[in-house]
């Protein structure tokens, strides 16, 4: 405080002042009988003692601290119920507090403590109380308590600690005015608002087994986790990295230190799951879950439990506006849901649950939606999967021959891809969430679902062949076509399985499928598909060394196929007749059928095809040492293979460059080329790795000559 004589004997005190302060013109002899200055605040809660991890949150909350940035520090924490952010606030702020000097406030908000949560007033009258206001001075309303709060806390180095806070509207005026204070605050709301006060915004994710582990170790206090690891790390699982359903069950065991982590492992299994994760009376777990689920409006509880009906892992606002059977304000619920965390946001427009929130989620669907409902919604989804499959598909075969009733052009379709990459970017986006929708219609008994979406994925597996996804679904799908009596749908995809079984050389399975297949195809009179079977036992007796015999079949089939009048498939035919023609060196006319090929590809419009048949015909000249002629077809067999999406054909098609280069002498462009395709083929699991990886490894750079001696 600095006190100065002004004209006419005034005092002037400027600063700020606390406890008592005298002002006189003249001063004699004066005494202070009460206790002078600021109090100092140590309000945070104690640490708790099993606090574990959070290596990172923690250096991130010390790097901006040190930033040395002149305004208050503002950080929200934001997670879900129980995901520990109380704990990590408190640990921080206990392990910095000697840089607050002018004491720590804290205030639990009670945004979802089951009653009211606290007004500004009423914290604000707290936090003036503890600075050293005398209650008698705290102003009535809250512009005159926030204006003091700014004043007695603009020159104090102070930590404050906001607790479960509900709003941005709830917290803003609790902001202490101290440029070198601190304040965090813990939602489970995220408290968006607060950017424009410069808050910076830490998650905190559930923990990972390890930790989990850690703190379960640290709560059982014996050597329980140690002696049993694998349940130990089932258990972390089952509580889905909650902290508070760890010290649910680490309190559980410790006062039963005989009881074997197995047992606690088979209770959490059977019956309820969330039941398991409570003690007694108290069930924090479902507790947690149960106010903040209770908070939310009719419409945005109902959009929360048909989330968890979800058959994969994430999910975008679309699809749930078909299972709610409405579009409007879906989003809207979407996102104050993840507001609240009772979702995650995983990008734009996409969603997903914690583990235990979902177990809680559907658990109330189960309450309060009745069965009925809850099949009609999911099966909504699922046909919205495999609607968006087959307009993918549609786009990346366009003429190919379907069998399945959903392949009607005139059908509404819920997204229109306008590009090959657009519809190969979806599938692989979405493709673990599609094959989780097969086995979903399999449990449901859907089984005209599950085999139509084998054929709307057929375009898709050829471009991008997942062998396990694709053994899976058909795995899943023949049956079904088989249990619904169509023949054709049950040909068409064991000659789909049988194609896949073939690039694999699962040559006995792959005969069984297509011997089948073609009795099939034969029985219902379907000549396309008779040719169809047909040109796959060709690529079968081909993959076995059997040349003349993949010949006969193409010709059977190439024959079938005029008769039928398919362009397209007729080409298909002559390319593989190219293909086992040069086998047999037999150029002259290979050359003549792949460039044949070439032709009807380009004039149809199919890109992939195009490609792949002058990465043959390229590979054709390259053998017959017009090198010129085959660099100009492989280079641009790449290059269409990149426009159409067909990272499988662009492989094959670098693959024959590599081979070409080392023809020539281009060693190091053959190793880039080889080592891109064997990249591509490893990631896959496609058996031409071995080969690819052989041949780089043989490739060997010329010695420099030795320098004269």
């Amino acid at each position: 405080m600095r006190v100065s004589d002004g004209e006419r004997s005034s005092n002037v005190i400027s600063g700020t002042a606390g406890g008592n302060i005298v002002q006189a013109a003249s001063i004699g002899q004066v005494h202070f009988h009460s206790h002078s200055g600021y109090p100092v605040p140590a309000q945070l809660p104690p640490p708790t003692g099993i606090f574990t991890s959070r290596d990172r949150e923690l250096a991130e909350l010390d790097k901006w601290l040190t930033d040395g940035e002149r305004r208050p520090l503002v950080v929200v924490i934001n997670g879900s119920g129980g995901v520990g952010k109380t704990s990590l606030a408190v640990r921080w702020l206990h392990d910095v507090r000697q840089r607050f000097p002018d004491g720590q406030l804290f205030a639990n908000l009670g945004a979802f403590s089951g009653g009211e949560p606290a007004s500004p007033e009423d914290v604000l009258e707290w936090f003036l109380i503890a600075l050293g206001l005398p209650a008698e001075r705290v102003p009535a309303g809250l512009p005159e308590r926030a204006a003091l709060y700014r004043s007695w806390t603009a020159d104090r180095t102070i930590a404050v600690l906001l607790d479960d806070a509900l709003s941005a509207a709830q917290v803003r005026p609790l902001l202490p005015s101290a440029l070198r204070g601190v304040v965090v605050i813990t939602s489970r709301w995220r408290l968006g608002g607060l950017r424009v006060d410069g808050a910076r915004f830490l998650d905190a994710e559930p923990l990972n087994v390890g930790d989990s582990v850690a703190l379960l170790q640290r709560l059982l206090d014996d050597d329980r986790p140690i002696r049993e690891p694998g349940p130990a790390e089932e258990l972390a699982r089952l509580c889905g990295g909650m902290p508070i359903a760890l010290a649910v069950i680490g309190a559980r065991l410790a006062t039963h230190p005989n009881r074997p982590l197995t047992r606690e492992v088979g209770q959490l299994r059977e019956g309820n799951r969330l039941a398991g994760l409570s003690r007694g009376a108290e069930s924090p777990v479902e507790t947690v879950f149960d106010l903040s689920y209770q908070e939310l409006p009719p419409w945005e509880r109902q959009v929360y439990r048909y989330g968890a009906l979800h058959p994969g892992g994430t999910f975008g606002v679309d699809v749930l506006a078909a299972a709610l059977g409405r579009t409007a304000d879906v989003e809207d619920a979407l996102d104050a849901l993840a507001e609240r965390n009772l979702l995650a946001e995983v990008d734009d427009r996409r969603f997903r649950f914690h583990d235990l929130l979902l177990v809680y989620a559907r658990q109330q669907a189960e309450r309060e939606d009745h069965a009925v409902d809850r099949e009609r919604a999911v099966r909504a989804m699922v046909e919205w999967y495999l609607d968006v499959a087959v307009s993918a598909d549609l786009v990346l075969r366009p003429t190919r021959r379907r069998v399945g009733p959903r392949f009607d052009r005139d059908r509404p379709r819920p997204v229109i891809f306008a590009s090959h990459q657009d519809a190969l970017a979806w599938l692989e986006l979405e493709r673990a969430t599609v094959v989780r929708a097969v086995r979903v219609a399999a449990e449901y008994g859907w089984d005209e679902l599950a085999w139509e979406f084998c054929e709307a994925l057929w375009g898709f597996f050829l471009y991008a062949p997942h062998y396990d996804d694709w053994f899976a679904v058909h795995g899943i799908g023949i049956p079904a076509a088989h249990r619904v009596g169509n023949a054709v749908a049950e040909a068409r995809l064991r000659v789909q399985v049988g194609y896949a079984m073939t690039s694999q050389h699962h040559h006995a399975a792959a005969e069984r499928e297509l011997r089948t297949a073609l009795a099939l195809a034969e029985q219902a009179d379907d000549q396309f598909l008779v040719a169809t079977t047909l040109s796959e036992l060709a690529g079968l007796a081909q993959d076995q060394g059997d040349l003349e015999g993949a010949l006969d079949y193409l010709s059977r089939a190439r024959a079938l196929r005029e008769v039928i009048g398919t362009p397209r498939a007729a080409a298909l035919c002559r390319r593989r007749t190219g293909e086992v023609l040069a086998l047999l060196g037999r150029s002259t006319e290979a050359i003549a059928e792949l460039s044949a090929t070439v032709t009807v590809m380009r004039e149809l419009g199919d890109t992939a095809q195009h490609a792949k048949a002058l990465a043959s015909l390229g590979t054709v000249y390259a053998g017959v040492d017009r090198a010129d002629d085959a660099s100009a077809a492989l280079t641009t067999a790449v290059l269409l293979a990149e426009d159409a999406g067909s990272s499988r054909y662009r492989a094959d098609a670098l693959t024959a460059l590599g081979e070409l280069a080392i023809r020539t002498g281009r060693l190091a462009e053959a190793r880039n080329h080889l080592t891109e395709a064997l990249h591509y083929y490893t990631d896959h699991g496609d058996p031409k790795a071995e080969a690819v990886a052989a041949r780089l490894a043989a490739i060997t750079e010329p010695r420099p000559p030795a320098p004269d001696s």
